[in-house]
């Protein structure tokens, strides 16, 4: 039997391994140390109290054992049904979760570096399929150069104009910036400003990270510039199913939460390389497909959580308003300050409701006390609570309080290949103004203020599919989408 020799030659694949762990370490690092600049100096954060935290354990709720799927056909659903729309619009939520058996959450710490998603493809994703959704016309603007120009009040001119200058990162087309392997489902800034860092989750449990200030020197001529070389991408196997919303800590920059439907919460730290689990169910056969996840500026300690069974959000400055979105076509008003009813009826109170035509997708709160709502009756609603702060806990505001301040014509039609649209507020806007971005159908981004005015229609070369899942950097406008094919776009 041959001896090995001492210092033979590393085989190439251990080689690519330790290059990859190489490559992912320095990222973090980079981001990390961006990370600092928010927070220079953690010993002058305020002391922690010295009364005992009293610890509660939280009483998990199974969910009832759910029916077999049948043919919309043998249903008697015609394809233009509504119960059939909404029915189509809850499984989509569950396509990810259902789509193959059951996978077992990680529970144990992660080593980031050592659950490197490798390869330089994932997939040929959804990008060659178009117009299959019906009502879609991609390309066709719904807001255009003359809406700007034809603006008359002054401020709301200026405000589009600047909105409207926003570009698509010009480094790589969204085409070559596959930030995940699979759908993307949740995506989220980093807070800080200094560069534009985009994380987002797929549909099989992956976290791609992409830093937006990447460049590469110009190329000289044709031949040089098909050999550029590609974005650099940190991808992170973290979840063993879909991951379904980043929270960032406002108390720790190297802090990102993340949920997911394997029913666990992780954090990731990222100055110490690491992903570790800090919530599940105490019985690893107990399954609660986490939907979302929100921590208020307010309480910093504190995250929510909801399960499949409703989305919500908080209120960013008062975390006892919590709005809900749900299949029932209503979109709720809840108080955390006063629970209602008794054991498994145990339940916040109920301050007021809206009902729609068609069920209501996503309910999202803004600073200054608006929500805004996308729904399946083809329309985007802004609600106006900006009096939220002089209710009285459990107080009902009424049913005119309820109704919308606006309603936004607006195609949600996104069909079984496109995540649901969902408004998504500038959190702590620099200018003052409560803004949100949605994505168009047509395959842009949308960006309308508080009173329902559009601000813009992103766009730009190479966006081949529609940029689904939105999100607003927390403070500069900066503006992220991404698709069913993992790719990114950035608007900066």
């Amino acid at each position: 039997m041959p001896v090995k020799k001492e210092g033979a030659e590393m085989s190439a694949f251990e080689r690519k391994r330790l290059e990859n762990m190489a490559a992912n370490k320095a990222i973090l690092t980079d981001i990390s140390a961006t990370a600092k600049k928010i927070i220079p100096d953690k010993k002058k954060a305020a002391p922690k109290s010295s009364t005992p935290r009293r610890k509660t354990r939280e009483t998990v709720k199974r969910e009832p054992a759910r029916g077999v799927r049948m043919s919309s056909r043998l249903a008697g659903l015609e394809a233009d049904d509504e119960a059939l729309k909404r029915k189509l619009a809850a499984d989509i939520e569950r396509d990810a979760a259902e789509s193959k058996a059951k996978k077992v959450r990680v529970a144990q710490d992660l080593l980031l570096g050592d659950i490197v998603v490798e390869g330089k493809k994932w997939g040929r994703g959804l990008d060659g399929l178009k117009g299959l959704v019906r009502g879609a016309e991609p390309g066709v603007r719904t807001f255009t150069d003359a809406d700007v120009k034809e603006t008359t009040d002054k401020g709301l001119n200026h405000l589009r104009r600047r909105m409207c200058s926003l570009n698509l990162y010009e480094h790589w087309l969204p085409n070559q910036i596959k930030i995940t392997p699979q759908r993307v489902y949740s995506l989220g800034f980093h807070p800080s400003e200094d560069k534009p860092i985009v994380f987002a989750g797929d549909k099989e449990g992956a976290v791609g990270v992409f830093d937006g200030s990447q460049t590469f020197p110009e190329a000289d001529d044709d031949e040089e510039a098909a050999h550029q070389p590609d974005p650099v991408i940190s991808a992170f196997k973290t979840h063993a199913r879909t991951i379904t919303s980043f929270v960032f800590s406002p108390t720790d920059p190297n802090a990102v939460y993340t949920s997911s439907y394997d029913s666990s919460i992780r954090k990731m730290d990222l100055e110490k390389g690491v992903s570790v689990q800090v919530f599940a169910p105490a019985d690893d056969s107990d399954e609660m497909l986490l939907s979302s996840m929100d921590m208020a500026t307010a309480e910093p300690s504190v995250l929510y959580y909801s399960t499949l069974d409703g989305g919500f959000s908080l209120h960013p400055l008062r975390p006892h308003l919590v709005a809900t979105a749900s299949l029932d076509r209503t979109m709720k008003i809840w108080d955390l300050r006063k629970m209602m009813g008794t054991g498994a009826e145990r339940h916040p109170a109920l301050l007021g409701e809206h009902e729609s035509r068609l069920s209501v997708s996503h309910a999202s709160w803004s600073a200054g006390g608006h929500v805004a709502t996308s729904s399946y009756d083809d329309t985007i609603k802004i609600y106006n609570f900006a009096d939220s702060i002089h209710w009285k806990p459990g107080q009902d505001i009424g049913p005119q309080a309820m109704e919308p301040a606006h309603k936004i014509p607006h195609n949600n039609q996104t069909g079984r290949w496109v995540t649901i649209l969902k408004p998504q507020w500038q959190k702590r806007p620099q200018d003052g103004i409560q803004k949100f971005a949605i994505a168009n159908m047509n395959r842009f981004v949308d960006v309308f203020a508080s009173d329902g005015s559009q601000l813009a229609q992103l766009d730009g070369e190479g966006i081949t599919a529609v940029p689904a899942v939105t999100h607003f950097h927390p403070t500069m406008d900066w503006v992220a989408g991404g698709n069913g094919s993992g790719k990114l776009c950035l608007w900066t």
